[in-house]
């Protein structure tokens, strides 16, 4: 390995995603970003005049994957020429007979590992890179268990994976695709692992997680982005982290406490939404006057030229009811909340509970906020 070599590595893209938490309108715009993200890395692949750009799997989803999105990673990629391209499928993207992956005829600059075992690439003298593909959705063994390097020089492998140590709790819900364990990188002689599964960023001395680069869902943490690295010739590898997405999904609360109409209602969020822009999932919360008439779906429904668009949800949102002033009403609705306030057995909350939801239906309001 006569020089150092400069590759991009990315993961977890997870293109024609359905975004089930978004209407029809925002997951199309939401898959129209996750494109844009994939030209915003070769982009810089281009600037960083990298040797490589290597993918670690989940690029696209398998099971909903169009001949357009076939079209678009061919025509995306073939534009990168001269630049390497290595994808190692993951287990969304997994290689088989009827994967975009095998129905595609990549240009030469492209290479797909599709063997469920590690396989070499010479990407110089003294510097191979080992990979190798998911061929199943599930069920995928180990790559590094039983592996070992059959030659000198300097070693990177490129693979799905799931980290069995700090990863297990990070990201709990994750199930243990390839499951590996950090220590068996070094173990078999490979100098460094560039990894996807986990999308939650990860840089340990041996392996590199770049996480989603582009966000997915509603609070994800870390710097996530595609990672440049130098492969020096000792076999060392520096990191640099790169921003490329080119939207943002924000989550915030807003405290509607006080609020004594709707008006107020889609005040407060439009202050809370000025310096945003991107998806936001706004989460109510608070306690309102008895007559606020507030439903999800109008803050859902605001149009405001600095965001793509908002996902509403009820937090501990609570009514301001005042139970000393009802329950001297020589009403229905007096009388109601005298008997609740008597009956026994009742904890408070659950009093309040009981109260706040027969004056809701009282008042024919059924339904639009729920009681917490």
């Amino acid at each position: 390995m006569g020089a150092s070599v400069k590759a991009l590595h990315f993961a977890d893209l997870h293109l024609d995603t359905p975004f089930r938490w978004a209407g029809p309108e925002l997951a199309r715009g939401r898959r129209q970003a996750l494109r844009d993200t994939l030209r915003r890395i070769c982009a810089v692949a281009e600037e960083q005049q990298v040797d490589l750009l290597t993918c670690a799997g989940d690029l696209y989803e398998q099971e909903r994957f169009t001949p357009d999105t076939a079209e678009f990673l061919r025509d995306t990629f073939a534009e990168l020429t001269p630049i390497r391209v290595f994808i190692a499928p993951g287990n969304h993207d997994w290689y088989g007979p009827a994967s975009l992956y095998h129905r595609v005829e990549w240009t030469p600059n492209v290479h797909i590992f599709d063997r469920p075992a590690l396989s070499p690439v010479m990407l110089a003298d003294g510097l191979t890179l080992w990979g190798a593909a998911h061929c199943a959705p599930a069920n995928t063994a180990g790559f590094l268990d039983s592996f070992r390097v059959d030659r000198g020089g300097v070693h990177l492998a490129l693979f799905h994976g799931s980290e069995q140590g700090d990863m297990q709790f990070q990201e709990e819900g994750k199930l243990p695709h390839s499951p590996f364990r950090a220590d068996q990188i070094f173990q078999a002689g490979l100098h460094h692992a560039l990894v996807g599964h986990i999308h939650t960023p990860v840089d340990s001395p041996h392996h590199t997680y770049p996480g989603n680069p582009d966000p997915l869902t509603f609070g994800e943490t870390g710097e996530r982005g595609a990672v440049l690295l130098t492969v020096h010739e000792s076999g060392e590898v520096t990191r640099e982290r790169v921003a490329v997405a080119t939207s943002t999904v924000n989550d915030i609360a807003v405290d509607l406490s006080g609020v004594t109409h709707s008006g107020q209602v889609i005040e407060r969020v439009r202050s809370a939404l000025a310096s945003l822009s991107g998806v936001v999932r706004i989460t109510l919360s608070g306690e309102v006057g008895p007559d606020v008439d507030l439903r999800v779906q109008d803050v859902a429904a605001l149009r405001l030229p600095n965001v793509d668009g908002i996902v509403a949800r009820l937090g501990a949102l609570q009514v301001a009811y005042d139970y000393a002033r009802l329950k001297e009403e020589p009403t229905v609705r007096g009388q109601f909340v005298r008997d609740v306030l008597a009956a026994p057995g009742l904890t408070e909350d659950q009093r309040r509970r009981v109260i706040v939801t027969g004056l809701r239906a009282l008042d024919g309001r059924r339904g639009e906020l729920e009681v917490h």
